[in-house]
């Protein structure tokens, strides 16, 4: 190991929550005594990059290592494939591993799950035994055959529907209580089964994600007088022009998600305070990190698709560990480096579970741990991000095709009248490099977009230069921190697989349920999807 080690490490992650709305970033009202708290003994990064502006691919990366693109699980491949995560490496070393979920995508159906001793998923439509079983071989199924996605697409959108209805105030109630008892239980057990090796426990807590129906107790106080079933709880809607959102009902909108912050505070609080109490908190590592956050009427967007812009790209990140100093950090993060810094955090070697599998080696310069954190000068087999900023201060972030936000979107704007164009942002793919002072995003379909951040922080002033055709840079070239940004995308861009020059357009309609066979499409009759 780099610099010491501590035994258990305990891996948190807030689902879309914003760092602008918590404590230790500076926000005004009181959404997180708890964490305030954790920051005074944990290091509190500024400049966290996620690697996607969604979960499936943060995630992924997060339990790999990866980019993106080198792991290849998003919306049109929608499972983990070929290779070996954290969990599974970490198992294999006799180390206990849990996972405990609210997301619907983090389950045995898309393989993040692989390796974790145990698991369970809250998910109120689709529970995990049911996503490793049937469903997940019909969802095999549609995604191996590009002719079928459409299916896929519409599967996933009926899935939304309910799981919307399912979330409603009439009868939601939050699964963060629950996985911080199965973390508890977890935590006992392991250590009553295998006192001599350290655990490893991950939890992903959703209440911060749409809808927004937090515990009255919380609403109350936060939110007080808005009922939460007459704003707008689909960022489908108001994004595609079916709907308008005034600024006094995004206001309750905001509302309403700090009364879901503080309600994760409060379990999350519980959980360090039980660590605490049973003198394990000395010897566990914390890591508290969101995977993307979110839009509230900013550039015009609701939610966290179609852009990339800081809100839901630059996350909260908080760690404590022993060998780390508490305060603030200014230098550029990513969320991929977490995997080597757990690695790290357990002297740990990956191991591939298979021999077909990829399992990515430790690198001291991507641990968090190491005196040569992000020093990418030299590093032998570079990877398309240290090749492209071997100075470490840029992170590297990527979005392909939106295809499920996509469909949705598509659905409601159909349904008000609306025609979407398919040169706009929705129908795009996209990537960035970020660095605390300069950003520039890549777009297929429309204007790339650059933002000084360090005087334009709020990403008002689009800085790009023109799409010159045959130009490899687009960038404005009276900016030089700008260019050099975007220099570092295009060398990026190169060595990742090459530029993406457009969206996969490929009609699919619903003839396309003839190519399945006669298994499948019975499961599709039980399950109510087709006639």
């Amino acid at each position: 190991m780099s610099s010491g080690s501590s035994p258990n490490v305990l891996f948190v992650v807030m689902d879309t929550v914003r760092k602008d709305h918590l404590g230790p970033y500076g926000y005004q009202r009181d959404t997180t005594p708890g964490l305030d708290a954790f920051a005074e003994e944990a290091t509190v990064f500024e400049n966290a990059v996620a690697p996607a502006p969604w979960t499936l691919p943060v995630h992924a990366s997060m339990f790999t290592g990866m980019y993106p693109s080198q792991h290849g699980a998003n919306q049109e491949n929608p499972y983990l494939e070929g290779a070996t995560t954290l969990a599974q490496s970490l198992s294999a070393e006799g180390h206990d591993t849990a996972c405990y979920s609210s997301n619907a995508w983090i389950t045995p159906y898309t393989h993040l799950t692989d390796g974790f001793d145990d698991q369970d998923n809250f998910f109120e439509v689709m529970p995990g035994d049911l996503l490793s079983g049937p469903l997940a071989k019909l969802w095999r199924v549609l995604n191996d055959n590009p002719r079928l996605r459409t299916v896929a697409d519409k599967l996933v959108s009926l899935g939304n529907t309910a799981h919307e209805y399912f979330s409603s105030a009439e009868g939601a109630d939050s699964k963060t209580p629950h996985a911080v008892d199965r973390t508890k239980g977890f935590i006992e057990k392991a250590e009553q089964d295998n006192d001599d090796e350290s655990w490893f426990s991950f939890i992903n807590l959703m209440d911060a994600h749409l809808p927004y129906h937090p515990p009255t107790e919380f609403r109350e106080e936060f939110a007080p007088g808005v009922d939460s079933t007459e704003v707008c709880q689909n960022s489908k809607e108001f994004n595609s022009g079916a709907r308008d959102i005034s600024e006094e009902e995004f206001e309750d909108i905001r509302a309403l998600y700090d009364a879901e912050i503080a309600h994760i505070d409060s379990q999350l609080t519980r959980l360090f305070d039980w660590l605490k109490r049973t003198d394990r908190w000395e010897d566990t590592v914390v890591v508290v990190a969101s995977d993307h956050g979110e839009l509230h009427g900013e550039h015009g967007l609701y939610g966290h698709e179609f852009g990339l812009y800081d809100p839901i790209i630059n996350v909260p990140l908080m760690i404590k560990h022993p060998d780390m100093k508490t305060g603030e950090r200014e230098d550029t993060v990513e969320l991929v480096d977490l995997y080597h810094t757990v690695l790290d955090s357990f002297d740990a070697q990956p191991t591939a579970a298979a021999p077909d599998e990829e399992a990515v080696p430790f690198d001291p310069t991507r641990s968090l741990l190491s005196s040569s954190y992000r020093q990418f000068d030299g590093v032998e087999d570079a990877d398309p991000a240290q090749a492209a900023a071997s100075g470490g201060d840029t992170g590297f972030v990527e979005y392909s095709r939106p295809v499920v936000e996509l469909k949705q979107l598509e659905e409601k704007a159909a349904a008000a009248g609306v025609e979407l164009d398919e040169d706009s942002r929705f129908y795009a793919r996209m990537r960035a490099a970020r660095r605390p002072d300069a950003k520039y995003v890549r777009v297929d379909r429309i204007e790339d977009e650059a933002f000084r951040l360090d005087s334009d922080p709020d990403e008002t002033e689009n800085l790009a230069g023109g799409n010159d055709e045959g130009s490899t840079g687009r960038g404005a070239v009276d900016d030089e921190a700008i260019t050099e940004v975007e220099a570092s995308l295009a060398s990026f861009e190169t060595d990742i697989g090459g530029a993406w020059t457009g969206a996969d357009d490929a009609e699919v309609t619903d003839e396309a349920l003839e190519d399945m066979d006669e298994e499948t499409q019975e499961r599709l009759r039980d399950l109510g999807y087709v006639e």
